[in-house]
């Protein structure tokens, strides 16, 4: 049996180094997880866990544990509802940081997520919000090896927004960091994927920073983010309407994997129209050394924007800071 915090999710107190909380203690058996209620003082720093097993879970905050997934998911989620998970070390797993099947009102914010197949992957459900984490080595292999997959979401208040995300050559595998895959959210409220700072890539000849429209989509926005050396691609439009990709700045050196900086192509038999690619700033090298920022293959109508972004922008690595991964075992962010 082990004591994790798990606090009810209105549950309101004053910072200090313990306080006594509601809380949650798991009986583990296999991969079932049975909570039943007690009182006890938790500590602010990190509590070792176990992976977390939930299911038809709802008002919740998971916060401060230090989860080693091993070949489980670290946090499993199926079916759970207004669930908070907040200042967790998720860590050293061939499964999931966190995993979501069918989930509603879920965020994940300010965690460490490092050495795992992929970091935060939700299948279904709705109001999915990734917010001010930071990833560190995401090992795939494909087709896992993202940052944060959205597979099949919908409707409104989706974000995937402030997370930093580093991938260190010979120590880890991605694929597309950032993949939103038949995923789409509304006119009044896209999905949105602004303000990420991914860096590193390859060495898959397939996978690269975000991409957006994959297998289908609609209601997109990717604004704001920056991109160095994060794969075989920066950001893409795969199929899908009403995508918009505004103000991201993309920088690729040459390397063996590496391909276009921007592209929008229909490599399904979906729709592809009504969508934007403007005001962003591109730099790319192919693996031949050749300058590529951009392609348009045609096959999605009429671009918006297309003539206002900067291709052979006079950016480089320097966009990002040297360092961008402060996080440590344990640390609280």
């Amino acid at each position: 049996m082990i004591v994790f915090s798990l606090f009810f999710l209105l549950f309101t107190c004053k910072k200090s180094e313990t306080a006594d909380f509601p809380v949650k203690t798991a009986q583990v058996s296999g991969s079932n997880t049975v909570l039943t209620t007690t009182t006890t003082t938790v500590a602010t720093t990190p509590v070792s866990s176990v992976p977390l097993v939930l299911n038809g879970i709802s008002n919740r905050i998971i916060t401060g544990l230090d989860i080693s997934g091993n070949t489980a998911n670290c946090i499993t989620l199926t079916n759970c509802s207004n669930i908070s998970i907040q200042s967790c070390t998720l860590h050293s797993s061939k499964g999931y940081g966190v995993y979501l099947y069918n989930c509603k009102n879920i965020t994940v914010t300010n965690c460490f997520i490092y050495s795992v197949a992929t970091g935060v992957c939700a299948v279904g459900g709705q109001t999915i919000v990734v917010s001010s984490n930071q990833f560190q080595n995401i090992l795939g292999p494909k087709p896992r090896g993202q940052m944060v997959q959205f597979n099949k979401v919908t409707g409104a208040g989706n974000l995937i927004t402030s997370n930093k995300c580093e991938s260190i050559a010979g120590l880890s595998n991605p694929e597309d960091v950032i993949s939103i895959y038949q995923s789409s959210g509304t006119a009044a409220s896209p999905i949105l994927i602004t303000s990420n700072w991914i860096r590193g890539g390859g060495p898959s000849t397939t996978g690269g920073g975000i991409m957006l429209g994959d297998a289908g989509g609609a209601y997109i926005t990717a604004e704001s983010n920056i991109l160095v050396n994060p794969g075989q691609y920066g950001i893409a439009i795969s199929s899908g309407t009403n995508i918009k990709v505004i103000s991201n700045k993309i920088y690729g050196k040459q390397q063996i994997f590496t391909n276009i900086g921007l592209y929008v192509w229909n490599q399904y038999t979906v729709g592809c129209s009504l969508n934007t690619v403007s005001s962003n700033q591109v730099k790319w090298f192919k693996s031949t050394g050749i300058e590529n920022d951009s392609w348009n293959e045609g096959n999605c109508g009429v671009v918006s924007g297309w003539s206002t972004n900067i291709w052979k922008a006079k950016i480089d690595s320097t966009i990002l800071p040297v360092k961008i991964i402060t996080a440590t075992p344990f640390y609280k962010l």
